[in-house]
């Protein structure tokens, strides 16, 4: 008899969130890198070292609710901001 998966451990739901997010983090670097015009790697970089991936990651700002094509373009905005 197979056991059932116990998807309300903590544990568990904090794994599919991580892989959730990878996910999506990723989708964002190819959005950035066509708009951009960059590397798709140059891209992730980019993205992992802005305020915007951070807001992603912090679930109080909302911006995860956001579709990733938003996401990529707030972060374009921030980094117009920036020069």
């Amino acid at each position: 008899m197979m056991e059932q998966k116990n998807f309300n451990d903590t544990t568990t739901a904090d794994v599919i969130e991580e892989i959730i997010m990878s996910n999506r983090i990723g989708d964002i670097a190819v959005i950035l890198s066509d708009k951009l015009n960059i590397e798709p790697l140059q891209a992730l970089k980019r993205f992992y070292e802005s305020d915007t991936c951070e807001r992603l990651h912090n679930r109080a700002t909302g911006l995860y609710l956001y579709g990733d094509t938003y996401i990529a373009d707030d972060f374009i905005i921030e980094m117009q901001n920036k020069q």
